[in-house]
């Protein structure tokens, strides 16, 4: 009686738990699953935890069944396919498949990226001084992350992706002064979820703080309870490969080539390939190919690329459509600071830039430099998301926000 008691108990535990992580972090589960946001979270914060309860329970199943014969050898047989399952597929998937580049990306020279990289493919930029990065879609698709020890002239910028968002975001990775040790988790709402290894705390992308410092108010899924308690985000745009080598003759590109190891090259294959299929969906369907958004919003379609700023709890995003039939620039009002919007044409490249001149821009080029004076860029912008993903996190967003740029009070044309 004891020992089928014990199998019992081993095998609810270990598959009990083995179901859940392949649910909340297996990704490609919730292609078929809906998994709630705070289930999720529980499991990042006590992964380990939990895989050590559940493999735990493993054992005592099979100590049940080989030590004091309990149970048909298929039950016990069945149950380790599973359990291998389970746990294995989530495990291989999030910290093998998913391995990020934090502290060792490579960055090339132009002409030799130009091997892997189309003229007309979008890519990701970080700048400082005159130092450029160029980060491709199709190259951080799968790592999420990169940087490396000889920083952006000196600074030290990550560049964090999410595919899922088509969201490229470069962040000084500290909080309070301490660096942060990032690992790629999962995602949720269509934006990735990282995690501070060091607290084990999640991290939304797209907000950049960790989530026990996110603010209980009304507002608070978007603020930390304190500036200081959130990565500071670092002025992010895109344009195409071409206009950036025409910006950027010196600059660098991260590629991500295939690693030596012949069993994480199979691995990283079958990662990217999976990857492509989903993200090529993402991009040509209306509904998210991971359907686990909490919010609707039929403002837009979900799928248009808008261009969001956030100061303070003021969120505001644009269409590149509304910009160009606005002749390439916008001016509006966003967080009590006045902004442009302008889009260059010659470098195909979307930027939002703080305007202290209070008057109102005419004309504002890649660089910045507009009528009324050499322009700033926004820190917060994150360029080209999917607008149901914006919605999803900024609710209380505007849409194609205009204004004079003098200061005076702004109106919102939807």
């Amino acid at each position: 009686m004891l020992e089928t008691t014990l199998l019992i108990l081993g095998l609810i535990g270990s598959l009990g738990i083995g179901f859940v992580y392949f649910r909340d972090l297996g990704d490609v589960s919730q292609m078929l699953l809906k998994v709630k946001r705070e289930n999720m979270v529980r499991f990042i914060r006590n992964e380990y935890r939990l895989i050590a309860v559940g493999l735990g329970s493993f054992v005592v199943a099979t100590l049940a069944h080989f030590a004091l014969g309990a149970g048909p050898f298929w039950l016990w047989l069945l149950t380790a396919f599973l359990v291998l399952l389970l746990y294995g597929f989530p495990y291989i998937w999030v910290h093998l498949g998913l391995r990020n580049q934090l502290n060792n990306a490579q960055y090339f020279p132009i002409n030799e990226a130009r091997k892997y990289v189309g003229p007309a493919a979008p890519v990701i930029v970080i700048e400082n001084n005159g130092h450029a990065r160029a980060h491709p879609d199709a190259q951080i698709m799968r790592p999420h992350l990169a940087g490396n020890d000889k920083g952006l002239d000196g600074e030290d910028v990550v560049m964090t992706y999410c595919a899922m968002a088509n969201l490229g975001q470069g962040y000084s990775p500290y909080i309070e002064g301490k660096r942060l040790n990032l690992e790629v988790l999962a995602q949720h709402g269509n934006n990735l979820i990282l995690r501070d290894n060091d607290t084990g705390e999640p991290i939304q992308h797209i907000y950049g703080f960790r989530e026990a410092d996110s603010d209980p108010n009304a507002d608070g899924p978007a603020c930390p309870l304190r500036p200081e308690a959130q990565m500071r985000p670092w002025p992010t745009y895109r344009m195409t490969f071409r206009s950036f080598q025409k910006a950027f003759p010196e600059g660098e590109v991260f590629l991500n080539k295939p690693s030596p190891n012949p069993l994480l090259r199979l691995l990283d294959m079958a990662t990217e390939i999976t990857f492509g299929w989903g993200i090529g969906r993402q991009h040509q369907e209306d509904a998210p190919v991971m359907d686990n958004m909490e919010h609707s919003d039929n403002r837009l379609p979900n799928k248009p690329y808008v261009w969001g700023i956030t100061i303070g709890q003021d969120a505001a995003c644009w269409t590149d459509d509304f910009v160009v039939e606005n002749d390439w620039v916008v001016n509006a009002c966003a967080g009590g600071r006045d902004v442009v919007v302008s889009l260059d044409p010659k470098y195909e490249s979307l930027g939002v830039w703080y305007n202290d001149s209070k008057q109102p821009v005419v004309r504002c080029d890649f660089w910045g430099m507009s009528d009324q004076g050499q322009l700033q860029r926004v820190e917060t912008l994150r360029a080209g998301v999917f607008w149901h993903v914006w919605s999803e996190f900024f609710p209380n967003t505007d849409v194609n926000r205009v204004g004079d740029g003098s200061g005076k009070p702004e109106v919102v044309a939807a």
